[in-house]
C-alpha cells in the first residue's frame, strides 16, 4: 500500500519567492520549505496550459500546512502572465474610456465583470491572488504606468477600483492596490533606475492618495508601494523603504491594517538600500510584512542563509486576509455556466475594442 505524503506544518514566513519553469524541481521544493518562505509568485514562464498551471500550483499547495500563497501579476492589458485558455483582459485604461463615453453605471458593471472574470479563473487554478489593482492615476507622465492606469481623475479612478474589486471578491480573490502612494507622475521605470516624484504633500493627498484611502475603505487587502523617492516627503528614501510612508502615512495616518508588500526588491528601483540581504531588512525595518524577490534564486538563497526576520505578530493574519476564498471546484465548475461565458465574451470583446469603443456592447456586463 503506497504511503501518502503529508504537508510539512509550518508557519508562513515573510519571504515570496518564485519558481523558474512549469514543474517544481527538488532545489526549489527545498527552498519552499525554508521557514522564511510564505509564498510563491508566478510568471509568464510558469505558463504552458491551464492543466500545467493546476499541477503547479498543486505541487507548491501540497508542500506545506497552511499552504504556501500564490500570486501572480495579472492585470490586463500588456500585464497579463497567462494567455491561451484565458479570457483576454483590457488594459484598465480602457474602463476609462468606458466611463468617459458610456458613463459610471456602465463602466462600473464592466469593471466589476472584469474583476469576477478575472479572479474565478485564477481561482479555478487554485491561484489565490492577482496583484491588482492598479491605483496610479494617469498623469501621462510614466510609461511603465501607462494604460495600466483607469484614467487621470482620482474619483473616477477610486469607482471603477472599487467595482473591479467587488467583482474580485465574487471569484474569491482579495485585491492588492498599488503603487503607494502613486507611481503616475514619476517618469522613469523603476525596474531599471530610481524614479523621483518632486510635488508637495498636499498634491500627492488631495490627488494620487485617494484612491487607495477610498479602497481601504472599502475592504483593500493589501498595498504595494512604489520604488519611487517623493522628496518633499521622505528625501531619503523610496516609499517601499520609508517608515514615514509605510508606518507614519499607511498604517497612521490612512488606518490600513492589511498586508503591506514589498514591490520586487531585485530592481533597480530598490538598489539604493544595498545588496539583498540589507533590501530585504530595510523593507521589513520600513514596515513591509511580505518581502517580494523575484527572477534570482541566488538572492533568495543569500537572503535565506541565517537570515533573522523581525518579529510581526500579524503576518500569520495577513497572509489569511490574501489567501483565496471559497472552493476551487466552485470556480471549475462556474468557468462552464452559460452567464459566465457571457461575462468572458464581454471582457474579451472589450480586450479587443479601440479605445473609442465605439460599438462595443458594454451595457450588459454582469
Amino acid at each position: 500500500m503506497s504511503s501518502v505524503v503529508q504537508p510539512e506544518k509550518l508557519p508562513r514566513g515573510p519571504i515570496m519567492a518564485d519558481v523558474a519553469a512549469f514543474s517544481l524541481t527538488q532545489t526549489e521544493r527545498q527552498r519552499l520549505l525554508h521557514p522564511a518562505i510564505g509564498g510563491v509568485i508566478l510568471f509568464r514562464r510558469n505558463y504552458q496550459s491551464r492543466a500545467q498551471l493546476i499541477q503547479l500550483v498543486t505541487e507548491i499547495k501540497a508542500l506545506r500546512s497552511p499552504e504556501l500563497i500564490v500570486a501572480v501579476d495579472h492585470e490586463g492589458g500588456r500585464v497579463q502572465r497567462f494567455i491561451s485558455e484565458f479570457t483576454p483582459l483590457p488594459a484598465m485604461r480602457k474602463l476609462g474610456c468606458c466611463w468617459d463615453r458610456h458613463g459610471a453605471i456602465v463602466a462600473e458593471k464592466m469593471a466589476q465583470t472584469i474583476g469576477w472574470v478575472l479572479a474565478t479563473e485564477l481561482r479555478a487554478c487554485g491561484i489565490d491572488l492577482s496583484f491588482t489593482p492598479i491605483l496610479d492615476l494617469d498623469w501621462g507622465e510614466c510609461a511603465v504606468i501607462g494604460n495600466r492606469s483607469f484614467h487621470a481623475q482620482p474619483a473616477v479612478v477610486s469607482a471603477l477600483a472599487i467595482a473591479l474589486q467587488n467583482g474580485l471578491k465574487m471569484g474569491g480573490m482579495a485585491s492588492c492596490g498599488k503603487h503607494f502612494p502613486g507611481h503616475g507622475a514619476a517618469s522613469g521605470d523603476s525596474h531599471v533606475m530610481m524614479p523621483k516624484d518632486k510635488r508637495s504633500w498636499i498634491q500627492l493627498w488631495e490627488d494620487d492618495i485617494l484612491p487607495f484611502n477610498d479602497l481601504i475603505h472599502q475592504g483593500m487587502a493589501a498595498v504595494m508601494p512604489a520604488h519611487v523617492v517623493y522628496p518633499q516627503v521622505d528625501p531619503d528614501e523610496p516609499a517601499g523603504f520609508s517608515s514615514i510612508w509605510l508606518k507614519q502615512i499607511l498604517r497612521d495616518k490612512l488606518q490600513f491594517s492589511g498586508v503591506i508588500f514589498s514591490d520586487d526588491l531585485t530592481m533597480e528601483g530598490a538598489s539604493m538600500a544595498g545588496d539583498i540581504r540589507a533590501r530585504t531588512e530595510n523593507a521589513f525595518s520600513a514596515g513591509c510584512d511580505i518581502a517580494l524577490i523575484c527572477n534570482k534564486p541566488d538572492w533568495v538563497d543569500r537572503v535565506l542563509e541565517d537570515f533573522i526576520w523581525p518579529e510581526n505578530q500579524y503576518l500569520a493574519q495577513r497572509w489569511e486576509m490574501i489567501a483565496g476564498q471559497g472552493e476551487v471546484a466552485e470556480f471549475r465548475a462556474m468557468l462552464q455556466k452559460p452567464e459566465f461565458q457571457s461575462a468572458q465574451k464581454l471582457v474579451a470583446n472589450l480586450a479587443s475594442a479601440e479605445d473609442d469603443l465605439q460599438g462595443v456592447p458594454v451595457g450588459e456586463a454582469y
